[in-house]
């Protein structure tokens, strides 16, 4: 894994790459048979999605289980079929608990 990202312009060039993604999706699911009913469910997709993506890795890890940290989909995943029970990892990202385990 490389270092941490420094330079803010390169997180907002990302997010914007994100957001033209959408649009280009957007407009190759509506431009073929545009339909109003297409319009509100892609909108609704978009909408689900994003307060999912929210609940998983911000809601989960600050209000239901701060101690637990979420490396991707699948490690959410794992945590809801475990009902919710971490395995034993903590926040990497605490200095004090670096290396201080053994």
């Amino acid at each position: 894994m490389g270092p941490n990202l420094k330079y803010s312009g390169w997180m907002y060039l990302k997010a914007l790459c994100f957001g033209l993604i959408a649009l280009i999706c957007a407009a190759g699911l509506l431009l073929p048979a545009f339909e109003w009913r297409n319009l509100v469910l892609v909108c609704l997709l978009v909408w689900a999605s994003a307060r999912l993506y929210y609940f998983c890795f911000y809601v989960i890890e600050r209000y239901i289980d701060p101690s637990f940290r979420f490396a991707g989909v699948l490690s959410v995943a794992g945590y809801v079929l475990r009902g919710g029970k971490s395995r034993g990892i903590t926040d990497r990202s605490d200095p004090e608990d670096l290396g201080t385990r053994g």
